[in-house]
């Protein structure tokens, strides 16, 4: 949280560019499981940036992210959306009903847990049977094994994997 408080200013500069190679790799996979009845949940929502890819599609997004910071700039690119809300939240304990999403993104968040298949676990237990789960793992951090395993470990179906030589992460979406 302190790291992300502290990068908040420059988050977008940074990695917004490498953010959106991942989207468009993510929503390719998809195939078009987001429509006007979605609920989407983007964990680790950072700075918003997703917000834009999902929003006219879905009926209503929900941003999650642990720092304060982060999320007072994802409130900002929410303002035009009228159907994008954000709460600060622990990927781990993450406040909502069970089975409740259409499809869970968490980018750039796996790899940031002290335990990833809890991480995703709880991932799952907020999606919907038959919805989706889209994660990555960042490639200096996963082996492709290791990944494999923390995907494997939830029981959840990869439907799309994506390994291509210009992301820095692996981009998996999964079957709930």
């Amino acid at each position: 949280m302190k790291r992300y408080d502290l990068t908040s200013q420059m988050y977008n500069q940074r990695y917004a560019e490498e953010q959106e190679a991942k989207y468009k790799a993510a929503l390719e996979g998809l195939r078009s499981s987001i429509n006007a009845d979605s609920a989407v949940l983007d964990v680790g929502c950072g700075t918003g940036l997703f917000f834009n890819h999902v929003a006219a599609q879905a009926n209503i997004v929900v941003g999650v992210d642990i720092s304060r910071k982060l999320l007072l700039k994802a409130k900002e690119q929410a303002g035009a959306l009228q159907n994008v809300f954000v709460l600060q939240a622990d990927a781990d304990h993450l406040p909502f009903r069970n089975a409740f999403f259409d499809a869970v993104f968490a980018f750039t968040v796996l790899q940031n847990m002290p335990k990833p298949s809890e991480t995703l676990n709880e991932l799952k237990r907020v999606a919907k049977f038959g919805g989706r789960v889209v994660v990555t793992g960042l490639k200096k951090t996963f082996s492709l094994n290791t990944f494999m395993d923390v995907l494997e470990s939830t029981g959840l179906r990869i439907v799309a994997f994506v390994d291509n030589e210009n992301l820095k992460c692996y981009v998996a979406v999964l079957a709930a």
